[in-house]
């Protein structure tokens, strides 16, 4: 074995003639091929909707927008967010962007979400929104999240970037909040070059995300919208902005490549997780390691390993070992977001100790998951990790 990697390409011929038929065309710009990636993708989630964009983090930008241009003004600057201490650092740039205080809630150490009894503990009176993430493929425990906040006022929106595929109870992760967001990045669970998604069943929050991914003008709205009155006048419409938006669009060739790359998607899924069986079969109930705890059905984005308080190992000799036997890995996504230099920027509050947080951001690392049969790579890794012991 050459080279255990992060992630592998998706692609094959069939990606390259995509690419080929909007080069035919002459249409670079989103166009057919895009629509025609949204309504599949629509029917795959479970949405009525889906709204293609640049990458997931530009998902979560404007998916956070859209819910400050409702006409009930859903959110307002100041509003009480709870996000998980674990995430993607564009997970919280728009909501800071956006002037919201973030309260920062502690994970479970075994499923890498939300720890529940924390997330009740911090919800109050001033909760806005909560904000859940679905890490390296496990979806969150949604029926604890919707008995916490039904009887409040308090909206949930669902970052799914890392977890494409997964399920909680039969259910589509990334259909339970709002809005959810998706990625279609290179190393996630299908690719597009660059890519993502905001999906939703609100009318209302659908025609504000089509405004304001193509800066914020009335063009790619239909005649009758919940955004603003729009006239007959293609003219006139052509350059009409309504709401303050961006230039968040996918171009054509991703679009094309997302068709084709769908039709794949649960061929991709049903590996992956047959990548998992093996890995916990190694490692489960390891001395030396906990390992994640999937919630319902994972889609395992990757492997995460934490290194366990009764163990002898330390990470730096584990990472060392892993480079010098090309075994790639990284730290598990961010680990405690709230120990980077950029809170300085932040309106913030921690509920409690972020213990969690703070062992895995010291003693965890992933390695990769992908589309392909990985038994010779996960068996290398147990090899060379139960070699240093």
């Amino acid at each position: 074995m050459k080279k255990y990697s992060l992630a592998t390409s998706t692609w094959d011929e069939k990606e390259l003639v995509a690419i080929q038929s909007v080069i035919d065309k002459d249409i670079y710009t989103m166009g057919d091929s895009v629509a025609q990636f949204e309504r599949d993708f629509s029917e795959f989630v479970g949405r009525k909707y889906s709204v293609m964009v640049s990458s997931g983090s530009a998902a979560n930008l404007i998916a956070t927008a859209a819910l400050f241009f409702t006409k009930s003004s859903a959110l307002q600057r100041g509003d009480e967010v709870i996000v998980p201490a674990v995430s993607w650092s564009t997970t919280y740039f728009p909501l800071q962007q956006y002037g919201l205080k973030l309260k920062f809630v502690d994970i479970d150490l075994e499923t890498l979400n939300y720890d529940m009894e924390a997330l009740e503990e911090a919800i109050s009176d001033k909760t806005r929104m909560v904000m859940a993430v679905n890490l390296l493929g496990n979806p969150n425990d949604f029926n604890t999240i919707q008995r916490l906040i039904d009887d409040k006022d308090i909206i949930l929106l669902e970052d799914n970037c890392e977890s494409m595929g997964a399920e909680y109870q039969g259910k589509q992760a990334g259909s339970f909040g709002v809005m959810g967001t998706f990625s279609t990045f290179f190393s996630h669970h299908m690719a597009t070059m660059e890519g993502g998604f905001v999906t939703t069943d609100d009318e209302e929050l659908y025609h504000i995300l089509l405004s304001i991914r193509a800066h914020g003008w009335t063009r790619n709205l239909p005649k009758d919208n919940k955004v603003c009155t729009k006239s007959d006048d293609w003219f006139e419409e052509s350059f009409r902005f309504v709401l303050p938006g961006y230039n968040v669009r996918p171009v054509e060739m991703s679009g094309a490549i997302g068709v084709e790359q769908l039709k794949k998607l649960p061929r991709f899924l049903e590996q992956r997780r047959k990548n998992a069986e093996l890995f916990l079969s190694l490692f489960a109930g390891h001395s030396d390691f906990l390992v994640q705890k999937d919630i319902d059905n994972s889609s395992w984005f990757g492997f995460s390993l934490i290194i366990k308080p009764t163990s002898s190992l330390k990470r730096r000799d584990v990472i060392q070992c892993l480079q010098e036997h090309k075994i790639d890995c990284r730290p598990i996504v961010t680990g405690n977001f709230i120990r980077n230099d950029v809170m300085q920027y932040f309106d913030y509050e921690i509920h409690g100790e972020l213990k969690n947080a703070d062992y895995l951001h010291d003693h965890g690392f992933f390695v990769g998951n992908s589309q392909v049969n990985l038994t010779k790579e996960i068996k290398f890794l147990y090899e060379t990790i139960e070699g240093m012991l």
